[in-house]
């Protein structure tokens, strides 16, 4: 049986990307059992400031959004990341057999720092990569659901796992990226030339899974095509219909070529209020499932804490290896 470990961060709303990028493939991969391990990445989180009772708040939010979107607790183990100690130790481990020049050039560092003077920036940013690498390595991963922008995290992780292999011993089980062909990277319903981002300062531009109905029909009839008024897939002449169509495929498990043989020889408006009224409503009944799960706190810590003893069973195995192949067992 294959493996499979993803987490989100818990740093604020959750976006429609999240579900169609992340959440939606893990319930496939839980439905086709596979042993399913979803944390929760708080680690991650703290490498830029966060309000302490916002990440807590955030954090059993977001396990609650996992369990309304279909992650079942029966079926899958959902932790907390900094329940299990482990992480934080492989993390350090990693580092010492990762070069600066590896993390220096990793996009989301560079990325997240252009911007920041470089004495503000925590170090924790920078070795974000190896602690991801931990994450997964931990686990004996075999897949890695990401979206195609996590892709280059992947490879590092992979280079990792090899490195420490051909250095101290066969250790860790070489993880593949899974990525799916559709949903895996939405882009801004205002501009498809950057990613959909919860953290836009345009709210316009991403669908919050609590956004109400009528919010997103709104944004979705908003949203930028072009004045072309041709209605076919082309990602590079018509970013902004073919972001739609992405959109309306990995909703509706369609694939592209049916969707544009249904809406060909028409103008935009009809495909756009009936990808507004699919992607309201699933979004209406995945909040809806949320606020239900939201109210029982001491269930979401019970998930949480049946979660922790399960990942903590299988992080000691892993790292008591690693003790003895590094020389940290004597």
């Amino acid at each position: 049986m294959s493996r499979v470990f993803s987490m989100i961060q818990p740093s604020g709303r959750l976006g429609i990307g999240h579900y169609l990028g992340a959440i939606r493939h893990w319930e496939v991969l839980q439905a086709q059992e596979h042993d399913c391990l979803f944390a929760i990445a708080n680690l991650h989180a703290i490498t830029v400031p966060q309000a302490t009772a916002e990440l807590k708040q955030h954090s059993l939010d977001l396990v609650a959004f996992y369990l309304a979107c279909g992650i079942d607790p029966e079926q899958t183990t959902i932790f907390m990341q900094s329940d299990v100690k482990h992480h934080a130790e492989l993390a350090w481990i990693l580092s010492c057999i990762t070069s600066l020049g590896e993390l220096n050039r990793m996009t989301q560092f560079k990325d997240k720092s252009q911007n920041t003077k470089r004495e503000r920036i925590g170090a924790g940013l920078l070795f974000y990569p190896a602690l991801m690498a931990a994450d997964i390595l931990l686990y004996q991963t075999n897949l890695v659901p990401v979206g195609s922008d996590q892709k280059q995290h992947i490879e590092m992780t992979r280079d990792l796992a090899i490195r420490f292999n051909q250095t101290f011993g066969e250790t860790f089980v070489v993880p593949e990226p899974y990525i799916a062909d559709t949903g895996s990277r939405i882009m801004a319903l205002g501009d498809p030339m950057k990613k959909m981002s919860k953290s836009d300062q345009d709210s316009n531009n991403y669908i919050a899974l609590e956004d109400s109905g009528r919010l997103i029909q709104k944004k979705i009839m908003r949203a930028v095509t072009d004045s072309l008024n041709s209605f076919c897939y082309n990602p590079e002449q018509q970013k902004g219909l073919a972001n739609l169509i992405d959109l309306y495929a990995a909703c509706s498990h369609e694939d592209v070529e049916s969707i544009v043989a249904r809406y060909s020889g028409g103008g935009y408006g009809q495909f756009k209020k009936d990808l507004a009224q699919m992607v309201s409503g699933r979004v209406e009944e995945i909040y809806a499932n949320y606020e239900r799960y939201r109210r029982d706190t001491a269930y979401l810590k019970e998930v949480l804490a049946q979660g922790a003893i399960n990942a903590n069973g299988i992080a000691d195995q892993t790292l008591a290896v690693v003790h003895e192949r590094v020389g940290l067992l004597l």
